[in-house]
């Protein structure tokens, strides 16, 4: 749910109102659970909330999400080699699938040719 949150925050500042609307229809959790995510995020530091009027204007602080994107750069290496490797056999997988068939089609019209120039019938052919 947090991360839905700063989800909807990395398209641009919020209120906690509009915040509070979409978690709701999505998480269908009381008013006053999104708030509690809300006040875990601004105190992680992850958000940040200004006022302008009555109203709440919620942020994501970057500087928190360049700090996790710097630690976890010590092990993309480990899931992208993982990725590409996966990439590849997807891309071989879809390769087969279309070479088989068209081999599958060649074959069909190859066995209908024969059958066309050796007069023989699919019966006499099972036989």
């Amino acid at each position: 749910m947090r991360r839905r949150i700063l989800e909807l925050l990395a398209q641009g500042e919020q209120t906690s109102g509009a915040l509070t609307a979409a978690i709701r229809a999505e998480f269908g959790i009381s008013q006053p659970a999104v708030s509690q995510h809300l006040r875990v995020l601004r105190e992680s530091g992850l958000t940040s909330v200004r006022a302008e009027g009555t109203r709440r204007l919620y942020a994501v602080e970057s500087a928190p999400l360049r700090e996790v994107d710097a630690w976890l750069e010590r092990f993309r290496g480990f899931w992208e080699q993982r990725l590409d490797a996966l990439d590849t056999e997807l891309a071989r997988g879809r390769r087969e699938r279309r070479l088989g068939r068209r081999h599958a089609g060649e074959a069909a019209r190859h066995t209908a040719h024969e059958k066309a120039h050796d007069g023989r019938t699919d019966e006499e052919e099972r036989q």
